[in-house]
């Protein structure tokens, strides 16, 4: 038995390995450039995380999540959030139904019950509706009237959100926020990939993307990547990353005691050391590296480091904290 299951392993290792290039052929047929996005959307996927899509309208974020079910063969499910989209509207509702003369009360399941769910401007819609996602979320079921429905596995949750536009928007809670493992910025493409892009969408349809992986092999390949080994030193530094995030008294780094309100909790470090192993595999490695925690520490620190009001009036911006943060913080274990 141990055996087989070495064998299981090292197959599930040397598909993760061969994944990224055949992934990377067939988004091409739809999407042009955005590779660091790309990899770290499917990082989070291979890690079984949520992801928050921030990036101006027009940036193929929808297109770029529907891509990536296709791949997998996932059931898909977008939902609009509106400003009177109602949490019924989400994961479902009791109705009555008469049948055989007997009426009795029956659950029709929402949106919600798919494999990959599109969240699109999650930030339209009031906080009752967001919580709507919470429980989702984390425990990967719903509740109503008193009844648990388990969802399908594997789940994600997409969500998209417009940073320029915020007139009529409600900011998500810090507490729903935190359940995101990254918040990956999507930015306007180079001059090269644009004209492509426009070439290409207006010119003939776009070849089918075929289906690399099924979802029962994400499930094994969520398995696969928490048992990728990591160096005590690795995971202490993506600790100390976090940690050094938080304004304190006994914080060494005056710019964050400056700049920062609230600072990363232990989900960020729990989500740079996952990532980093999904990464490291992705990358033919089977151990994680020091440079795998920080190619990952923005968009998992991105969404969680709450800076203040005089930060924002010297122009600062949470990329730029976090990037003194990777100048400050060492990689040795020594304080």
């Amino acid at each position: 038995m141990a055996t087989t299951t070495y064998e299981f392993e090292r197959q599930a290792v040397e598909q993760i390995r061969a994944a990224r290039q055949r992934i990377g052929a067939e988004l091409s047929k739809v999407i042009i450039g955005q590779e660091d996005v790309i990899e770290h959307l499917f990082i989070a996927i291979l890690s079984g995380g949520h992801c928050l899509l921030t990036g101006a309208p027009g940036l193929a974020k929808t297109l770029l999540v529907k891509s990536l079910t296709q791949l997998f063969n996932l059931k898909f499910q977008r939902i609009q959030f509106t400003p009177d989209l109602m949490p019924a509207d989400i994961t479902g509702t009791e109705i009555l139904q008469q049948s055989d003369g007997e009426r009795k009360m029956i659950f029709v399941e929402g949106p919600i019950f798919a494999n990959m769910i599109l969240a699109d401007e999650i930030n339209r819609t009031p906080p009752k509706t967001q919580a709507a996602l919470l429980e989702a979320m984390q425990e990967h079921h719903v509740t109503a009237s008193g009844v648990c429905y388990q969802l399908s596995e594997p789940f994600f949750v997409f969500a998209t959100q417009n940073p320029i536009e915020m007139e009529g928007t409600y900011p998500l809670p810090e507490a729903q926020l935190d359940r995101f493992m990254f918040n990956v910025f999507i930015d306007y493409l180079p001059e090269d990939d644009e004209v492509a892009v426009v070439c290409q969408t207006t010119t003939s349809e776009p070849e089918p993307i075929e289906q690399v992986f099924t979802g029962e092999d994400l499930l094994r390949f969520h398995s696969v990547v928490r048992k990728v080994p990591i160096a005590e030193d690795v995971v202490r530094y993506a600790v100390r990353i976090a940690a050094a995030s938080r304004p304190a008294a006994d914080n060494k780094l005056d710019f964050v005691n400056e700049w920062v309100t609230w600072g990363a909790g232990l989900r960020a470090s729990q989500y740079m050391v996952l990532g980093a192993k999904a990464r490291a595999l992705l990358h033919g490695r089977s151990h994680v590296k020091f440079e795998d925690i920080r190619a990952l520490s923005h968009p998992v620190l991105r969404h969680r480091v709450l800076i203040n009001y005089r930060a924002e009036a010297e122009g600062v911006i949470v990329d730029k904290l976090v990037d003194r943060l990777l100048e400050s913080v060492k990689e040795s274990s020594s304080k």
